[in-house]
């Protein structure tokens, strides 16, 4: 192999073994648990499987963590507790067990996620009101994916509003002036507390989303 050819390769092969970050078994695990404890569970009034949001809430999370330099140390427990963000809210599954398998730092962000963990939950106004006031005081690792899961929300009602119009709205357990209400205020704390790219996505999904709100109230 000629010198240029062999400058050429180990330039390359620098290139190549750069470090990256990596998801282990602990995230196919977490996948794994979300799958089994959310069995049987849909995306509200559809047929799909609730563990596509988890994966997309996942997927959300992982690429904003890992462009984000002081997240990366984070980054696996990040990936972990996006998958399992609703697993202490929406099943038996409670914050210790998470810890014991998943670790505290997951357990932490997951508890954080949460809008409630007890039952019953409290009326949905007040819930939703304390987890804005919480959001104001939380980590950027808990930010993350809580702006994942909002993203991914937004992003769905706007999708699906196209072909079931009023219908939509029937889904919910608040009616679409207080939803307008949630997604706008937690938009705001999300840009103001963890401004970039996925913080203008939610906000250009949640514009949306208003305005379907003002075109149903208008008719």
């Amino acid at each position: 192999m000629g010198l240029f050819w062999q400058g050429w390769w180990s330039a390359r092969s620098v290139v190549v073994v750069e470090e990256h970050l990596e998801l282990g078994e602990r995230f196919a695990e977490a996948v794994s648990f979300a799958r089994e404890k959310h069995h049987g569970m849909v995306r509200k009034g559809t047929k799909i499987p609730y563990l596509s949001h988890l994966l997309a809430v996942a997927s959300l999370a992982i690429e904003d963590a890992a462009s984000d330099p002081l997240l990366n140390d984070l980054f696996e427990d990040i990936a972990v507790a996006a998958v399992l963000h609703d697993v202490v809210e929406d099943t038996p599954v409670e914050v210790d067990e998470v810890a014991d398998r998943f670790g505290s730092e997951v357990a932490r962000i997951v508890e954080s996620c949460s809008d409630a963990t007890s039952v019953p939950k409290p009326p949905w106004r007040e819930r939703k009101e304390t987890y804005i006031q919480h959001l104001e005081e939380a980590d950027q690792a808990v930010l993350c994916v809580v702006l994942a899961d909002k993203r991914h929300n937004a992003r769905s009602i706007v999708n699906d509003a196209a072909g079931l119009g009023a219908e939509l709205w029937c889904r919910f357990s608040a009616g679409p002036e207080e939803q307008r209400w949630y997604y706008r205020t937690v938009t705001e704390v999300l840009a103001r507390r963890r401004p970039g790219h996925a913080a203008q996505e939610l906000s250009r999904f949640v514009d949306r989303l208003c305005d379907l709100v003002q075109e149903h109230v208008d008719r």
